[in-house]
């Protein structure tokens, strides 16, 4: 309601005021209502009675003695869908204050798994993005305000690598939503085996998006969903390479091979050479 000092209608409030009641103001997109004379103001992150005041401030050029009074009126539409591995989906309501991607997580009740397995997605209209609850925790910035209509979900998503060859464990290694570097793969899975693997023959076999690299060429050869075949090779007699497994993030459903070394296979050889000979050497001892 606008209050200001006049000889007109006395329907409402002091005999010398005049009252006008405006329709109910949707806050939009940018966080802005519209008042008639002043244009646009600031709503998002304010309180009924800040907002009054700043429109008060803009209308006492225009008007004398004006007086304000904000009412929040709740918009059945303004809902946040809140799913997936949470302990109570629901339909959240948004307020003039400005819920934000946490805000909707815990009103959910959280998530049912630890946090560096979940990643977080945001459905707006068309549009889906992705990030790992741990990254919107450590980044303020990540914690973004919601709209109407958004559908945030929590997914459960533990990513894994294949470690395979000369490496301490041959399996399945699984690893946090926020991504683990290549040297901190070669630890999980044991590291490199002294006795057979070969340090220049570290490998790292993965599916690219056609885009991901500069390809001095377009890929002749592509998977059905658009995915290139790229190997990756690190030399670690190299001590710059240390310094690239550091900075060199892992995918999901990575491959990581350790070849054997060269004399590795010479002792395989040996050793099947000696294992065939022994018996005959000991069935002619026996005999004489």
């Amino acid at each position: 309601m606008l209050f200001g000092a006049s000889q007109g209608d006395n329907r409402s409030g002091p005999s010398n005021a005049r009252v006008t009641v405006l329709p109910d103001q949707t806050i939009d997109g940018s966080g802005y209502i519209s008042v008639p004379f002043i244009a646009n103001v600031k709503a998002t992150n304010r309180t009924p009675t800040q907002l009054a005041g700043d429109i008060t401030n803009r209308l006492k050029n225009i008007a004398h003695d004006p007086q304000v009074l904000v009412k929040l009126s709740r918009n059945a539409t303004s809902y946040v869908t809140v799913v997936g591995d949470v302990v109570n989906s629901n339909r959240m309501q948004l307020s003039a204050r400005g819920e934000r991607l946490l805000d909707a997580l815990a009103s959910a009740g959280g998530v049912r798994q630890p946090i560096d397995k979940i990643t977080l997605q945001v459905t707006r209209g068309d549009k889906v993005v992705a990030l790992p609850l741990e990254t919107v925790i450590r980044d303020p910035r990540q914690n973004v305000p919601l709209r109407a209509g958004d559908v945030v979900t929590a997914l459960f998503q533990p990513y894994s690598f294949l470690a395979l060859g000369a490496t301490g464990k041959n399996q399945e290694i699984n690893f946090e939503a926020q991504g683990i570097s290549l040297a901190q793969a070669l630890a999980r899975a044991g590291g490199l085996e002294d006795s057979r693997a070969d340090a220049q023959g570290v490998f790292v076999f993965r599916m690219e998006d056609a885009n991901a690299l500069n390809w001095p060429d377009q890929p002749a050869r592509t998977t059905a969903d658009g995915k290139v075949p790229v190997v990756y090779r690190l030399d670690l007699h190299d001590p710059n390479s240390f310094f690239i497994a550091r900075n060199f993030m892992m995918d999901n459903k990575d491959l990581l091979y350790v070849s054997n070394a060269p004399v590795t296979e010479l002792q395989k050889v040996l050793n099947l050479v000696f294992s065939a000979a022994y018996p005959v050497l000991t069935g002619v001892q026996v005999t004489r």
